[in-house]
């Protein structure tokens, strides 16, 4: 897999963790397809996919090599990279990212997700939960391109991983896809 990845490119995930299949179950609106990910990061420092860096919300928001974080491993990966963003707004996207770096993981947002959920999607709690002190995944993401002026079809408050890969998948004039959702597989 030789994949040129650029700053700004949007990383998304699936688990077959517990967790991850707890998060696509309250992702999905009522009547909507299975949730595809569970988990969306950014690329900050573009490079082959072997070098390319990304920041993501984990137990913290976190800086590290995409690679040598999610290859060999049980977790599947795509990248998806917007072609209606300039290169200035790409920047304001990434140094927002960055910005977050070194933060507590916002484990209330998660729950206003699922509150939210039990109310079939209704944007109520996740409102409440809109201080950037403890970002979520999808909230990092989100924001980062708000920053700049774009969305990915709901209030960036509101985004969750299902959210943002419908609206990039779907957006296939404004988003290409560079790696298709599946493993990296460490000898490639």
């Amino acid at each position: 897999m030789n994949a040129t990845l650029l700053p700004g490119d949007v990383v998304l995930t699936r688990s077959t963790s517990v967790l991850g299949r707890l998060i696509r179950i309250c992702t999905r609106s009522f009547g909507e397809k299975r949730s595809k990910v569970n988990h969306v990061g950014i690329i900050v420092d573009g490079g082959v996919i072997h070098e390319a860096v990304l920041v993501e919300a984990l137990l913290n928001v976190c800086r590290h090599g995409l690679w040598e974080h999610y290859a060999g491993t049980a977790n599947e990966v795509a990248v998806y990279r917007a072609t209606n963003v300039p290169s200035q707004d790409m920047q304001t996207v990434v140094a927002e990212a960055e910005e977050q770096v070194g933060k507590k993981y916002g484990f209330g947002k998660i729950i206003a997700h699922f509150l939210d959920w039990l109310l079939t999607g209704a944007y109520v709690f996740r409102r409440l939960t809109q201080n950037g002190d403890y970002p979520i995944c999808s909230w990092l993401v989100a924001h980062a391109y708000a920053k700049a002026g774009y969305n990915f079809g709901v209030e960036p408050g509101a985004a969750d991983p299902d959210d943002i890969w419908d609206f990039v998948d779907e957006r296939t004039d404004y988003y290409d896809c560079i790696v298709p959702l599946g493993p990296l597989d460490r000898s490639s």
